[in-house]
């Protein structure tokens, strides 16, 4: 069967903390072989578990400052007082290579890679099915405290405001057919013409 070559793509999550974007993620990349997760870079501690290299790089302000400025970075972001960073060069080489790769940022860092690296995007806005859902869904992590969680739901008002500014968005409702929905989506833009690189050499020997 023939399989056409294909460049690979960026597949953005975002969501108000607690809609489900982590979780999500977490069984795409059990499911999907050819999706790996984005590793940015942060300046946040380390929380109970993590293993730097595998869930983020963390590093200070000043080495994450100095990766800016070199253009390191082909997204960065302030979030909840730590800045994140995607480091640009794994990027590439991924894509080129036709791997997707699974990115979970935020509005800001979504802006910012429609304005780099728009034809190789593909963004997904994750909603909640109510704020007392969202609520509840942070309360249960048991991660934040009250004041934490409070923050979060102030902050999840301007985050969702971003909601027209992504390709699809989804209400997580029930997460087994929320993982199918992303699914769907990945599927079709892997299949999308645009990133189908022997295409026009493939319909080049159909017409002859």
């Amino acid at each position: 069967m023939l399989k056409l070559s294909r460049r690979g793509l960026m597949l953005v999550l975002s969501s108000p903390s607690g809609a489900g974007k982590t979780s999500v993620s977490r069984e795409l990349l059990k499911t999907e072989p050819e999706l790996a997760l984005s590793v940015s870079w942060t300046t946040r501690p380390a929380r109970p578990g993590e293993v730097d290299g595998d869930h983020y790089h963390f590093v200070d302000h000043d080495q994450f400052h100095d990766m800016v400025v070199a253009g390191e970075f082909l997204e960065y972001a302030k979030v909840f007082g730590h800045y994140y960073g995607t480091p640009r060069a794994p990027a590439e080489q991924a894509l080129a290579a036709g791997k997707d790769i699974l990115f979970d940022i935020d509005w800001q860092g979504t802006q910012q890679l429609a304005q780099t690296a728009r034809s190789d995007l593909a963004s997904i806005f994750i909603l909640p099915p109510s704020w007392n859902e969202l609520e509840r869904r942070l309360h249960k992590r048991a991660q934040d405290t009250e004041e934490a969680v409070q923050y979060r739901m102030s902050r999840a008002h301007e985050e969702i405001s971003h909601w027209a500014e992504y390709d699809y968005v989804l209400v997580n409702d029930g997460f087994e057919q929320t993982v199918l929905d992303v699914k769907a989506v990945l599927h079709a833009e892997r299949l999308h013409r645009k990133r189908q690189l022997g295409l026009p050499e493939f319909i080049k020997r159909l017409e002859q």
